[in-house]
């Protein structure tokens, strides 16, 4: 499959007859005439840069509006598919991120297309302020969108930066604006990660807002400013630590429990026993990321054990190819996973 505007030139060569294992090389070189060549290959080359790391064995030049491609044909073609994928995300989006590159020239074939390019107006969950489109960007994200459909209870477990609450906040948002539910709850465990609530200034909101900030942003995202205020105010949209659940029975809401690898088994069995009439929950964390006090257990760990086989609950699982932040960040999170086994080995 060629993009529009994307036309490739191909030459062959041979060596010398009389070398003993002849081998063929290939030189291709793709036109990009329907994109923005600066940005395809980004500041100080820093795209094109990505793709020499990904096909060390090619040769790799760009001029003004093309990519000179040289090698075995084999990895010429992979690697020209790749460029004509990059070239129709860029095509359809109008911007590409190093880490869609990364993405992108990082996935398989037919999982790449259908994650990245060949995108349907029905993926969107949401639109977010200036026509801002959200959607589930990988694999995963995917399943947990599908998952949500056919589930009132879900759990979104994995690393940082996967998009688990991201994708969970714009599913509620969804739901509300498809008037599904009357309002969204989201909460999280209010964990002294490092520091003393009681020493941080302000009154108690103050002091409570930064573990709801994420929350705060994801919403800032997918819906305007004034319209976000108004559902505050009218407590369309609540926002509170999960200790503010207690008693309460929550009918006709989306609820999301946050970071819920930093609450007590107590806390969340108390927290799935909020949920009323027509409502649907997501319980998101990290289980490598817990915050607790040492000589207190997280419950995310035995709530998943325990509730696995349940009819209406759903279990996903992100990793490290779901990372949506900086493209470093798969790298760190791959670091960490690393020296956590090997310690583990060491006390086997």
């Amino acid at each position: 499959m060629t993009p529009s505007g994307c036309y490739i030139w191909k030459r062959h060569r041979e060596k010398q007859k009389n070398h003993p294992k002849p081998e063929t090389l290939t030189e291709t070189i793709i036109n990009l005439e329907s994109v923005n060549p600066i940005e395809f290959f980004g500041v100080n080359n820093g795209k094109l840069d990505i793709l020499k790391k990904k096909f060390p064995l090619l040769k790799i030049l760009s001029r003004g509006t093309q990519i000179k491609l040289a090698g075995a044909p084999e990895q010429i073609e992979i690697a020209r598919e790749k460029i004509e994928l990059l070239v129709q995300f860029l095509e359809r989006n109008g911007q590409l991120s190093e880490h869609y590159v990364d993405q992108i020239l990082g996935g398989d074939d037919a999982e790449t297309v259908d994650n990245f390019v060949e995108r349907h107006p029905n993926d969107v969950l949401v639109f977010g302020p200036n026509g801002k489109s959200v959607r589930a960007r990988t694999a995963n994200q995917k399943r947990l969108v599908m998952a949500s459909d056919r589930n009132d209870i879900i759990f979104a477990i994995g690393p940082a930066g996967t998009g688990k609450t991201y994708t969970a906040v714009a599913l509620a948002v969804r739901a509300l604006k498809n008037k599904q539910v009357k309002k969204i709850i989201l909460t999280r465990p209010a964990v002294e990660a490092g520091e003393s609530l009681g020493f941080l200034p302000g009154d108690l909101k103050e002091k409570i807002d930064p573990y709801l900030r994420p929350l705060y942003d994801a919403l800032d995202d997918m819906i305007p400013a004034d319209k976000l205020g108004y559902y505050m105010q009218t407590r369309t949209i609540e926002i509170a630590p999960l200790a503010y659940m207690r008693g309460r029975t929550l009918d006709h809401a989306y609820i999301i429990l946050d970071e819920a690898q930093n609450a007590t088994d107590l806390q969340i069995k108390m927290f799935l026993t909020r949920i009323g009439a027509n409502a649907k929950a997501i319980i998101t964390g990290d289980l490598t990321q817990v915050d607790l006090p040492k000589n207190q257990r997280s419950g995310l760990d035995k709530a998943i054990r325990i509730l696995k086989n349940i009819d209406g609950i759903g279990h996903i699982e992100l990793d490290e190819e779901d990372v949506v932040r900086h493209r470093l960040v798969k790298a760190i999170i791959k670091a960490y996973d690393r020296d956590r086994e090997q310690q583990e080995q060491k006390f086997q």
